[in-house]
């Protein structure tokens, strides 16, 4: 019959089966039930990423909860607390809230308020029909999330009339949604750690860790488990006294929240620019602000209140104050101590005089646009 639910013994059965490595077309003929159903009650064990002995220990009660049956039911009866969701997903960004500190404030208001369990479990059925932005429970001034978007931008060299696409860099604060969006010349360190600089001084403020991809400009070494961070990050990081999560590579789900936000930037930042020709870089980061900022200005679906407004109330006071001065990009070399006296560094064509007792030294130098410094032995 239809919209009738399997017997939770069955259930149990056929994820047991499963997880012994026996196929879905034989669970299918032993239980006695379509490959379709056998399929369908997989994926939802499967997600919960409960084993075979943990689903066992359950109650039919708790799994009909964990595979979310009779939904219809619960969200009728319940209707007055899924109004009252879109609030609590709002005050748990805040630093410190917890769930169990809203049910108990909700619990003075409704006498027969249900338990705090079903709380949370009805709270999870809401969450998931929700937009992807809001799914995610990042505390406010945790985390930033930043990567380049697949598509490009262009601007037209006024000397020759020819084409010079931009990379487009996008950062997102994870409880808020706030996003920078900004254009350069390529992928390069150089460029990377410049746009980020640019989105800490856009929040005016810095979040507790930064989470980038697998970028050769961000990461030295690709790992699973532990990549190395190029010298020139690790010590940006440090200047602004946080610190940066590489992402796992061919994990596409611990970026989820900027990989969303840039398909939201296509429409509204990309999108509106296919018309307009631009001379400079500077003349389209000015567009793309003025676009930026009307994205972070528009109401979330369904909800009375926009990125711009969540970070104002919730997220700008959780961010770290910004250092006195910007952090400077220092570029890092070795070197031998010419018998001149001298060091040679060919990216500005210059020499540096050394002591005449470091002939022949191998040294190590680290530079910027104002300062160089030469190292023998970390002295």
């Amino acid at each position: 019959m239809a919209n009738t639910h399997l017997d939770m013994r069955k259930i149990k059965q056929l994820y047991r089966f499963y997880t012994q490595g026996v196929s879905k077309r034989k669970i299918s003929k032993r239980l006695g039930i379509s490959r379709n159903t056998v399929r369908k009650y997989l994926d939802l064990l499967i997600k919960s990423k409960l084993t075979s002995e943990e689903v066992d220990a359950l109650t039919f009660e708790e799994l009909r909860i964990l595979l979310d049956i009779d939904h219809t039911q619960v969200t009728t009866r319940h209707s007055y607390l899924f109004d009252l969701f879109p609030l609590v997903s709002k005050e748990l960004k805040k630093v410190r809230v917890t769930r169990y500190m809203i049910w108990e404030s909700y619990l003075e208001k409704y006498p027969n308020l249900v338990s705090y369990s079903r709380f949370c479990h009805l709270y999870k059925v809401w969450s998931r029909n929700q937009s992807p932005v809001m799914r995610f429970n990042h505390k406010a001034g945790d985390k930033m999330f930043v990567d380049f978007t697949g598509k490009k931008l262009s601007i037209i060299d006024p000397a020759t009339g020819e084409l010079k696409e931009m990379e487009v860099f996008i950062a997102v604060l994870g409880a808020s949604g706030y996003t920078y969006v900004e254009a350069c010349p390529s992928q390069k360190r150089e460029d990377f750690i410049g746009c980020m600089i640019g989105a800490l001084n856009f929040y005016g403020g810095v979040p507790r860790a930064i989470v980038t991809d697998n970028l050769k400009s961000a990461v030295t070494k690709s790992s699973k488990y532990e990549p190395i961070l190029n010298e020139s990050l690790l010590a940006m990081a440090t200047h602004y006294n946080t610190t940066v999560l590489p992402t796992r590579a061919y994990r596409p789900r611990d970026k989820a929240l900027v990989e969303n936000a840039v398909k939201i930037i296509y429409t509204r930042v990309f999108a509106p620019l296919g018309a307009t020709d631009f001379y400079t870089l500077a003349a389209l980061n000015t567009t793309i602000s003025e676009h930026t900022l009307i994205h972070n200005k528009t109401n979330f679906q369904s909800r009375d209140y926009s990125r711009l407004d969540l970070f104002e109330s919730i997220e700008k006071q959780e961010l770290t104050a910004l250092p006195v001065e910007s952090y400077r990009l220092r570029q890092y070399v070795m070197g031998t101590v010419y018998k001149t006296s001298h060091i040679y560094i060919s990216k500005d064509k210059h020499h540096y005089s050394v002591p005449y007792t470091y002939i022949g030294k191998k040294v190590r130098i680290i530079y910027t646009k104002d300062t160089f410094e030469i190292y023998l032995k970390q002295k």
